[in-house]
């Protein structure tokens, strides 16, 4: 792949091999963003564990300190009074069977899907379409829920979804290159300190093998696994 000269650029002024603290790599993250618009920050992860063993996927959400930057397009299938909690809720989209007719005929423009637990019957049959794209309601991320309402709410409002790929990688947005060092930081280590709370039981020898940041346009900085949970340098203001 062919990259840009801002890219290079940026890449040459980082050094491949160090390992920064978290403070660090957010201010080297934010100068070294050249591009026009307000480029989205994001942390990758690469975990031990074996993604192929059921009891070793590392999924679930997270409502983010410092929001996203971004506002979640939601769809909700529900019916009744759910589907009316939902609108009032701030629900892009809301529907049941008309809803589940628009996704299977192609309808995709959503971030995030919740669904009501008598709705999911049908929803099931649409895993061809929404599951490779993440967006299937699953009740261990608190998108299959009674209270569609308060689900719509906390996506509205920064809470984000995590999920570990085929080779065991967690990546989500952390924000936008505009945000403070600081709020930048605690989205950081909000989401660090969950991927480390929610670390199977069955997941043996180091946990954190690499932590990265990035931004839309700009080269990875590498965060050391050892030291990425200290947060002495947001209360110190290093």
């Amino acid at each position: 792949m062919k990259h840009g000269k801002n890219y290079v650029n940026a890449l040459a002024q980082v050094d491949r091999e160090a390992l920064l603290s978290v403070g660090e790599a957010v201010d080297k993250v934010k100068a070294l963003a050249s591009a026009k618009f307000d480029e989205t920050v994001e942390l990758a992860l690469r975990l031990g564990v074996d993604p192929r063993r059921a009891e070793q996927i590392v999924r679930g959400t997270l409502s983010l300190p410092a929001g996203t930057g971004k506002t979640n397009r939601v769809a909700v299938f529900a019916a009744g009074e759910a589907a009316a909690a939902a609108r009032e809720a701030g629900a892009d989209v809301v529907g049941a069977e008309d809803l589940v007719a628009r996704v299977a005929g192609g309808f995709l423009d959503f971030d995030v899907a919740i669904a009501s637990p008598e709705l999911m019957g049908q929803v099931g049959g649409l895993g061809r379409v929404l599951g490779p794209r993440g967006l299937m309601p699953n009740p261990k991320t608190g998108t299959v829920t009674m209270d569609v309402a308060k689900a719509v709410s906390e996506f509205k409002g920064g809470r984000v979804e995590y999920r570990t790929d085929k080779i065991g990688n967690v990546q989500l947005r952390v924000g936008k290159v505009s945000f403070s060092r600081e709020d930048l930081m605690l989205n950081v280590h909000a989401v660090i300190d969950e991927i480390v709370r929610v670390k199977p039981s069955s997941a043996k020898g180091r946990y954190l093998l690499s932590v990265t940041l990035s931004s839309t346009m700009g080269p990875g900085v590498k965060i050391d696994p050892a030291h990425a949970r200290e947060h002495d340098e947001i209360l110190a203001g290093a």
